[in-house]
């Protein structure tokens, strides 16, 4: 009785009576010598087919109503629709069933969404005050021992301060790093593009960095000096690359180096920050690119970083419509490769 509806269901149930009745009319006439009357078992047969069928198709939509259209009736109501139409020349009971799997597959997703969703916010809190906790302690320690006398002693006041003010730094760095993922996030990354060349850009970013990547004796340096004019915010793509090259060089190792490529891809340009380093092992490499994530906690934490840089990188690419891809072989370094559209025209 797979996929039939209720007024096939009575219909086939008053038949069967039917023809019950004929038969047991034909026995009792057959034991009463009476079988000249058969076509009355015929009529008596047909009449209660259709008095069955009657009584039978009111009893199902009934049922159906007083008992499966209440439960329709409060799935619709919490999918935010009307009143169902039940409509009994359908399959009441499997569209009913459709219908509740449906609904029970929607609620499995938001319950699944809104448990990963706290669990992100409990994790990005934690993170948050963390990140918060480590600097702030520290520069309450500096000022408590400054406070407490040694503020009179000038190398230890000159010392302490500079330390706090590194502390300081870095809450900054934070604080700026929260407000652009916020603005990323919510949809308030406004892009500046235009043409621009790559190459100078690259090569401008490394020279501001090459006294950090001379204190780890790490050695920058940029492949390929021919032009390659390309579509992009200036600001932010300078954000890219700054991160990235920091990054190569906070998880470097000494005496290692990192080096930009470019490569033509026809209407793009393929740009590559490669290093030596320490590279990233294969259970981390998914993750990367999540907020407050570190590869090496205590190795980042030591540099400073925020453990934003990456997530950062990630939207902002995306927002010029391009993709960022990464590779990498624990303890042999570290490939991260992103593409920007190249401009082919000269632009007055």
């Amino acid at each position: 009785m797979d996929n039939l509806t209720p007024k096939q269901i009575a219909r086939r149930s008053a038949i069967k009576l039917g023809v019950i009745s004929v038969i047991t009319s034909l026995i009792v006439l057959f034991a009463a010598e009476a079988m000249q009357f058969w076509y009355c078992t015929i009529a008596l047969g047909v009449l209660i087919e259709e008095i069955s069928y009657f009584v039978i198709y009111h009893a199902v939509e009934d049922f159906i109503n007083q008992r499966i259209k209440l439960l329709y009736k409060t799935i619709s109501k919490m999918k935010g629709i009307g009143d169902p139409q039940i409509n009994m020349d359908e399959d009441v009971i499997g569209k009913v069933n459709k219908d509740v799997m449906d609904w029970a597959s929607e609620q499995i997703e938001e319950i699944t969404l809104l448990r990963e969703t706290d669990s992100f916010r409990k994790d990005f809190i934690g993170n948050l005050a963390h990140e918060l906790k480590t600097p702030l302690f520290n520069i309450q320690g500096f000022i408590m021992t400054l406070i407490e006398g040694g503020a009179d002693d000038p190398e230890i006041r000159e010392k302490f301060l500079r330390k706090a003010e590194k502390n300081v730094d870095r809450m900054t760095g934070l604080l700026e790093d929260l407000d652009s993922i916020y603005k990323i996030e919510s949809g308030g990354l406004s892009l500046d593009p235009h043409p621009t060349n790559i190459v100078e850009l690259c090569c401008d970013i490394v020279d501001s960095l090459q006294k950090k990547a001379e204190k780890s004796n790490i050695e920058l340096s940029v492949s390929d000096k021919e032009l390659y004019t390309v579509l992009c915010d200036v600001n932010k793509i300078e954000q890219v690359v700054s991160n990235l090259l920091v990054n190569s060089i906070n998880y470097g190792n000494e005496g290692g180096g990192t080096r930009i490529k470019f490569f033509d891809m026809e209407d793009k340009v393929l740009i590559e920050v490669s290093d030596n380093g320490i590279g990233i092992k294969k259970k981390d490499l998914m993750r990367i690119y999540e907020r407050f994530y570190r590869v090496d906690k205590s190795r980042s934490r030591d540099a400073g970083g925020s453990g934003l840089g990456l997530a950062i990188v990630k939207h902002i690419i995306e927002a010029h419509g391009q993709n960022i891809h990464v590779r990498s072989t624990y303890g042999q370094g570290t490939t991260f490769s992103f593409t920007l559209q190249k401009v082919t025209t000269e632009v007055e």
